[in-house]
């Protein structure tokens, strides 16, 4: 069992904090922190900053120098171990001849996985699992695609106090108050994908694109859409940064003129007819290497997700209104029988977005 001192704890702490500067600009690759300490003093630190870019690792050893030379090298993912864009970081931290490596939890991808062994084989001291839940929280959908081969599903909800998101006649604009969609957007930036369906696309012409100042990427916008209805000039199309239609059936004129806005066009076969299949559907967005999707739409789809087990979280955004009883519900999810079959969640997060509330609440798997 490892015995990590105060100090480790400091130390991989602070390689948590850098490597949440990665947020929204890392993906697909995880977010990665490495602080690199000799005789109890910080002499090199970095992050991964973008996919194609220096690893945290390199980075921090190039900032400490001669320095690195005998030091502890603590990184918040096991170090990869094999060639891709960038060259493995054993080698780089093998170069530098640290004396130890302290990492948080092992890498779940595997051909990247079997640094620890390596350096440990080359004579480095190796230590694992400080703070190994808090280093995934930061990467849950990293750790999800390669672990289980679907993204970490977000569903966001504006809705007022009453549980209602739109009014009978569809109209939402706006529940919740700029704050809170301003709030949004930080959401959108740090997903693969932002998802949304056609009837949203059809009703409320959405760009889904971030509009966050310095954002240095859009996610690709992904609308299900099982008979390619969306109209070409819809502004989902018509925004910097790559676009996505999945349908059933393939209308070769629909799809020639979504092709040509500019987006491209899957068809995925259903089993029953009549939609697009959502578990395939996810487990193509992770094939595509998409981590985390943010979902932004009706309550049709969200309830489908839901009813699906696809969802591994909610963010709620709880307006101080009241909409009524004709008013629409937040998620359309089948009828139940019984209190047993209830969709069970976890409260995570709560806090107040200016006049609007926050609820973070995690899905809980269905019992049985």
């Amino acid at each position: 069992m490892n015995a990590f001192s105060d100090a480790d704890r400091e130390f991989m702490a602070r390689a948590l904090q850098l490597a949440a500067r990665g947020m929204d600009t890392t993906d697909p690759n995880p977010r990665v922190g490495c602080v690199v300490v000799r005789d109890g003093r910080v002499v090199g630190e970095a992050w991964h900053e973008r996919a194609g870019e220096p690893h945290a690792e390199p980075r921090a050893l190039q900032a400490a120098g001669d320095a690195a030379a005998g030091a502890t090298a603590y990184v918040t993912l096991e170090p990869c171990a094999a060639q891709g864009r960038r060259p493995p970081c054993t080698e780089a931290l093998l170069a530098a001849r640290v004396a130890r490596v302290v990492y948080a939890t092992e890498d779940p991808n595997p051909s990247k996985c079997g640094g620890a062994e390596q350096l440990k084989a080359a004579g480095v001291v190796v230590q694992g699992g400080l703070l190994a839940d808090e280093a995934r929280a930061l990467n849950p959908g990293f750790f999800k695609r390669h672990e289980c081969g679907l993204p970490f599903v977000r569903v966001k909800m504006g809705v007022s106090l009453d549980g209602r998101s739109a009014l009978a006649n569809g109209a939402s604009r706006w529940i919740t108050g700029p704050a809170a969609r301003q709030d949004a957007q930080r959401y959108r930036a740090r997903s693969s994908v932002v998802l949304t369906g056609v009837g949203t696309v059809l009703g409320d012409d959405p760009a889904m694109n971030v509009r966050v100042e310095g954002a240095s990427r859009q996610p690709l916008r992904v609308v299900l859409d099982s008979h390619l209805r969306s109209p070409p000039a819809a502004r989902i199309f018509g925004r910097d940064g790559p676009s996505l239609v999945f349908g059933i059936e393939d209308h070769s004129q629909r799809r020639a003129a979504l092709e040509a806005a500019g987006a491209r066009v899957e068809i995925l076969p259903a089993a029953d007819g009549s939609r697009v299949p959502l578990r395939p559907m996810l487990q193509r967005l992770a094939a595509l290497h998409a981590n985390e999707v943010w979902v932004e739409a009706g309550a049709t789809l969200a309830g489908a997700l839901l009813a699906e087990d696809l969802v591994d979280e909610l963010i709620v955004y709880l307006a101080p209104c009241l909409l009524g009883s004709d008013a629409r519900g937040l998620a359309d999810v089948p009828a139940l029988q019984s209190l047993e079959q209830r969709l069970r969640l976890r409260f995570i997060d709560v806090r107040p977005i200016e006049d609007d509330l926050r609820i973070t609440a995690a899905v809980l798997p269905k019992e049985g």
